[in-house]
Order: structure tokens, then C-alpha cells, then sequence
């Protein structure tokens, strides 16, 4: 092949995974204060399956469409989250060289789903954690950092002892959750199923409730805030688990992560010092993302499903 083209994966419409193809395309050029990133994994979460289905609310749907699209999404690589090798520093650029590994976010850019990415180095990119691999590295970005914003919103990280409920604790963003709140200080309750019991207490959780077991609205307990990391409760079903002054947050409202440099540092801290271990289910090769996708489909994930783009 073209040593200037590279393989992505391009999103050609809405709807099922059939509609993501594997084409050959340019390889990015760097620009001044750019980086050119050989992306080794990428990640599939339920970020990405929301924007190529466009499987949410009527209301998200319309916004959805303004922003990344009617027909199909205007940035046809999908993808948010990598972990990969610098191969070319643009001009102005001060922190990174060629041979550096390094991870990051993209946000509404995408672009993930590729051999190569061209960021700036000034945005959402950080030398990775020197004790994860490529996979972990990948894995614990999207989860991560929708965890922090949210549950730094909530003013964990303002204060030790809090109380705390997780709903939906054995996915990428639950998973997160559990960890960033235990690293914070908080006494975490958390909220799955009971095939996923002893995955979420290895994470670290004090209490765990199996909600096909029993009603998790009905434990008697009061929290500083209930945190919802799948977007399938209200507030109206948390108002009696809450304390006077207590908040409830979840990923399924209009609210959503914002992503910025300093929750990068805060990853890699974590994840240097053991405090937030990467949950992978399962890894695809490039090749097989339609599957990857249909798999996160299921709803049955647990933590993260690894999009690997290249082999060390």
C-alpha cells in the first residue's frame, strides 16, 4: 500500500453496524503544532454506537443531527479515545518526539477509528501511563474521563466521606466510576447485575446491589449523590436514596463530559500509582469493528471492548 494512505473505518449513514466500511484514505498531514499519531488501540463504547445509530431520544436525536450531521456524521471516522505512537512532530510543538507513546481524547473531532491522527499538541494528549499497555491505555479514557467530569461536578473531589451510589458499576463508565470515587474518598454502593457482583467489588466498592435480585431504590440508605453511569434511571426513581442537599447525575441527560487536558493527568496518575485498573471484555482487530460494534449493541459489556489498529 501507499505509504501516504492509511486504512479508517468511515461511518456511511445511520443505523446498523453494516453501515461502517474500511477504506483507504489519506494519511493526515501535520500541521504546525501538530502531532501525527500510528494509533495502536482504539476503543468501541456507548458513545460510538449511540452516534452511528443515533439510537437515543427523539429530542438527542434532532441535537445530535445539528451537531455531527443529518444524514450521516460529517466526520465520517468515528472514534474517540486512542493510544498510540508519535511518528511526526509538527512545527511549534514543545513536549513531544517521535517515538513518544502517548493517549488521548478527541471529543466531537472523532477520527479515532484509524491507522493514524494528526492532534494538537496543546489539546487532549498526554505521554500514556508508563505501567499500561496500548489496550489499557485505550480502555480507560472514555469511562475515565466521563467518570471525573461527572462526579467532580458532584464535588468528590472537594472532600473525603462521601456517600456515594453507582448505577450500572460493571461498564466502561461504571467501572470508572467506582475507582475514581474510592480514589477520592467516597463509600461506594454500587448498583449491577449479579453476574457482574464480584467484578464490580474487585473495583473496589464497599456495598454492591444486585438489581435483579433486589430493588435498589429500597436499601434504607441516604447518599450525597447517585451518579448514573448508563443513562437508565431518574431522578424521580433516586429522590428517596438521596440526603437533604444531595445531587443525582447521569450520563443520559443533556449534560455530557467535556474533555480536558487535566483529566489525562488525573488518569495516568491513577493508573501509575494502581489506583484505576482498565476492565476489558473483549478485543477486536480492526477488521471486525461491524462486530465490535454489534457486540457493544447487546447492552452486556462488561467495562471495555478494545479496538486494536495495530500490533506492537
Amino acid at each position: 500500500m501507499n505509504n501516504q494512505l492509511m486504512k479508517a473505518v468511515i461511518c456511511t449513514a445511520y443505523g446498523t453496524p453494516d453501515v461502517l466500511k474500511i477504506v483507504h484514505t489519506n494519511k493526515p498531514v501535520v500541521k504546525s503544532g501538530q502531532i501525527r499519531v500510528k494509533i495502536m488501540s482504539t476503543a468501541v463504547n456507548s458513545g460510538d454506537v449511540r452516534v452511528r445509530s443515533l439510537n437515543v431520544n427523539w429530542w438527542q436525536r434532532i441535537l445530535m443531527r445539528v451537531l455531527i450531521g443529518f444524514t450521516k456524521p460529517r466526520k465520517a471516522i468515528l472514534g474517540t479515545v486512542y493510544a498510540g505512537v508519535v511518528e511526526a512532530v509538527g512545527e511549534k510543538v514543545n513536549g513531544f518526539a517521535a517515538g513518544d507513546e502517548v493517549f488521548g481524547l478527541t471529543g466531537f473531532n472523532f477520527g479515532t477509528c484509524s491507522e493514524y491522527i494528526a492532534v494538537n499538541a496543546a489539546g487532549v494528549v498526554l505521554h500514556k501511563p508508563a505501567n499500561t499497555t496500548f489496550d489499557e491505555a485505550a480502555a480507560v479514557l472514555f469511562g475515565g474521563q466521563t467518570a471525573l467530569y461527572f462526579l467532580q461536578k458532584a464535588g468528590l473531589d472537594k472532600g473525603r466521606g462521601k456517600k456515594v451510589m453507582i448505577y450500572g458499576a460493571s461498564g466502561a463508565v461504571g467501572a470508572a466510576a467506582v475507582q475514581v470515587a474510592k480514589y477520592y474518598g467516597a463509600r461506594v454502593t454500587a448498583v449491577c447485575s449479579a453476574a457482574n457482583r464480584e467484578l464490580v467489588k474487585s473495583l473496589g466498592a464497599d456495598e454492591v446491589i444486585c438489581y435483579d435480585r433486589e430493588d435498589f431504590t429500597h436499601t434504607g440508605n441516604r447518599f450525597d449523590v447517585v451518579f448514573d453511569a448508563v443513562g437508565k434511571i431518574t431522578s424521580r426513581q433516586c429522590a428517596a436514596l438521596l440526603k437533604t442537599g444531595g445531587a443525582f447525575f447521569t450520563v443520559g441527560g443533556n449534560d455530557y463530559a467535556r474533555e480536558r487536558k487535566e483529566q489525562l493527568v488525573i488518569l495516568r496518575e491513577m493508573c501509575e500509582k494502581g489506583r484505576l485498573k482498565a476492565v476489558i471484555d473483549k478485543v477486536f482487530a480492526m477488521d471486525d469493528v461491524a462486530e465490535a460494534h454489534r457486540y457493544v449493541d447487546t447492552g452486556r459489556k462488561k467495562g471495555n471492548v478494545v479496538l486494536r489498529i495495530a500490533s506492537v
